[in-house]
Order: structure tokens, then sequence, then C-alpha cells
């Protein structure tokens, strides 16, 4: 029996791992130039501002650094897909499954629970992607230092994790840990339950979930993506700002979530500095996600006869 449980356990871990990972870059490829761009404009220098906004941000990032500039840091999230998206796939439907009624396996949750499932999920998510978001927004923003007259510190991404872990330990590491968070227990939440709320109103009566047409998978993906910056997106600020402040925590301007939130609000232009970078990362939300959840049907799908 326990033999038995095992082997079903390590087959879904491998099912949501894989199809997690090709998921993962899938949105990778769609949707990081959007996110280079919202990350620049989310952290700029107030005083010394060196986009006037997204299409000047979109031209100068091509004039400076060519199409290559648009894809700045995509490393880290790329390799880092199949360690996050094994965790995040992996821990929602375990989650899921904890909260399935046992006497009716295979039954559809109640909607609630995919909310509380998400959310559960963006908790344990979080330990993985903040490494991942911390060294994609450090390469990101290198252009505005160099641009305000800073040093360039990192060749690439990987030079990036090295240098950080290397001379500021497991707490550089996780430097906005906190933050990020505080920004994925909500948004996950969101996220999977109008995923799975909207995969349900688009069921025909007495259809089956698994045969949604594509539109219909896209439809519910671009829907919970948009959801999830839409209604969650000030703290992603919050997460962007403090992970693009010093590594060294003595010439740190923010002491902590609350500390940064105030200052924010205080000296860069009261709540409106809360949407900095708004439109790219809506503009990005709905064809990302769409394509992220659709790859991810689809290669359960295809591996549910090998797993």
């Amino acid at each position: 029996m326990g033999s038995a449980a095992d082997a079903s356990f390590l087959r879904r871990t491998a099912k949501n791992s894989l199809s997690g990972t090709v998921a993962g870059i899938a949105v990778c490829l769609v949707g990081h130039p959007f996110d280079t761009l919202k990350v620049r404009l989310q952290t700029q220098p107030v005083d010394r501002p060196v986009y006037r906004g997204l299409s000047d941000c979109f031209f100068k990032t091509l004039k400076w650094e060519g199409i290559g500039g648009l894809y700045k840091g995509v490393g880290s999230p790329i390799v880092g897909q199949m360690f996050f998206r094994a965790t995040l796939f992996t821990s929602y439907y375990q989650f899921s499954n904890l909260l399935s009624d046992k006497e009716n396996p295979g039954k559809r949750l109640n909607h609630h629970d995919y909310f509380i499932a998400g959310s559960m999920t963006g908790c344990v998510a979080s330990l993985a992607e903040s490494p991942i978001d911390l060294f994609k927004t450090k390469m990101q923003i290198q252009i505005i230092r160099a641009k305000s007259g800073g040093d360039v510190q990192y060749r690439n991404v990987f030079h990036a994790g090295y240098v950080i872990a290397r001379h500021h330990g497991l707490r550089g590491v996780y430097q906005g840990l906190p933050a990020t968070c505080l920004r994925d227990t909500p948004a996950f939440g969101i996220y999977f339950g109008f995923y799975e709320l909207v995969k349900d109103l688009l069921t025909p009566k007495g259809g089956d979930i698994k045969d949604l047409s594509a539109w219909k998978l896209f439809t519910a993906g671009g829907t919970a993506g948009f959801l999830y910056w839409f209604l969650t997106y000030p703290t992603d600020v919050i997460k962007s700002t403090m992970q693009s402040d010093e590594l060294d925590k003595a010439k740190r301007k923010y002491s902590g979530i609350v500390d940064c939130a105030r200052k924010l609000y205080t000296n860069e232009g009261g709540w409106k500095r809360f949407f900095r970078g708004f439109t790219p990362c809506l503009m990005r939300a709905i064809p990302a996600n769409a394509t992220m959840l659709y790859v991810l049907e689809i290669s359960r799908k295809f591996l549910d006869p090998y797993m």
C-alpha cells in the first residue's frame, strides 16, 4: 500500500515538474521583454530618471543594448524554471490533493479551496522564486546604474548570482524574501483560484473540464494572469524596490517592507509610485500567462499515458 502510494506520488511529481518546466520556459520567452521594461521603470531614480515612459524605455533599451537588452537577465528565470516550476506546480497539486474529498477521488474542489491551495503554494514558491528574481533584477537595473554614472558589477546573471553568494552569503541571495512572500501568497491564491473558476465557468454542463478547447484554456490563463497583477501590483513594486537596493545592509535605503512602502509614498509621488511600470506588466500578463498555462495543460495531457 505504502509503496504504491509512494510510486504514485513520484509519478505525479515528475509529471508536474516536467510540464511546469516546459511551461515556464514558454512564459519566459513570451513575457521577459515586458518584465525588463517593468522593472526598469519601477526602479529608476526619481530625481535622475533615465526613461520618460514605456515607449522611451523600450526604444532606449534597443538603442543602447539591442534586442538582447529586452532579454537581460533571462538566464536566471530559464535556468531556474526546473526548480521553481517544479516547486510551484507540485506544491499546488499536492495542496489541492490535501484539500480534496478523499471519499470521492477525482472530484473537483470547491472554488474557495482552489484559492486556499494557491495561497499555500505562493508561500512555498517564494522560497524558490526570490533568488531568481533577485539575480534577474540586479541584471535588469544595471543599465540604469551605468547611465547614472555607476559601475557595471556583473557580466551576466550567473556571475551576479556567484558574486552575491560569495560576498553576501545566503542572506544576500534572499534579499527581499519577505516582500516576495508578501506578494506571492495572495497573488497565487488569486492566480490559481480564478484559473480554476474560469475553467469551470467555461465547461459546458455535463462536459469534462479536461476537454476544454485551446481558446478556453487561453481565456482562463489570461484572466488568471491579468488578475494576479491587477490586484497585487503594489506589492511587486515594493519587492522590486527592495531587491534593487544595496546588498550591503549598512548602505540600504530601506530597512523593511513597511519602511519601503512609507518612503516610496512620502518621497516618490504618493500612491502613483506603486503603479510605476503597470502598463508593460499588464501587457505581459495576458499573453504570457495564457501561453504558460496552456502549455502546462497540453504537457500534462501528453504525459498522462506515461505518468
